[in-house]
């Protein structure tokens, strides 16, 4: 059985990532972003040493309060973002998680969208995450859906690609 949802629903695919590795602090991380919603951020205290850091393609932070507030931001402006995490490792003090993000636009259109991503966790004594460095291309996931941007993105991109396509 894999982790619920806030509906009491199977969301199955932790049962598949704690099977490619069964370490407990990769389960407790698994657990934590699968089930997290507003009413659940202050989990991520217990998840995070005080001062672990957090990357991602927009921010570079540092604490609790900080982390945090980046899932803050998330909810506030997305809607029903939600993890599924695909595949995850561990060796030593060092992890790694393959994820998607999914989640539907802001505004009327409430497109869905998917961010597909990985994270490289490094674990302090306790099994608390010290840094947390998410790894996705914003450019080809986010910003070439935009009108204009997302044109000269993909000129770009088709310019740098060895296929030229």
């Amino acid at each position: 059985m894999g982790v619920l949802n806030e509906l009491g629903e199977d969301r199955g695919m932790s049962a598949h990532a704690t099977r490619i590795c069964s370490d407990d602090r990769l389960t407790r991380v698994i657990r934590t972003y699968e089930q997290l919603s507003p009413a659940t951020l202050s989990s991520l205290d217990a998840l995070f040493a005080p001062d672990a850091r957090f990357i991602d393609p927009f921010n570079d932070v540092t604490g609790h309060a900080a982390i945090r507030r980046i899932f803050e931001h998330m909810y506030a402006t997305v809607q029903q973002p939600r993890f599924d995490v695909l595949e995850g490792a561990v060796q030593g003090c060092s992890g790694f998680l393959l994820w998607d993000l999914h989640f539907r636009s802001p505004g009327a259109s409430g497109k869905a969208n998917r961010i597909h991503g990985m994270s490289r966790l490094v674990f302090n004594e306790q099994g608390q995450v010290t840094l947390h460095h998410d790894h996705w291309d914003p450019a080809r996931q986010l910003y070439e859906d935009v009108p204009v941007l997302g044109a000269v993105m993909r000129m770009i991109r088709k310019k740098l690609s060895a296929s030229g396509g």
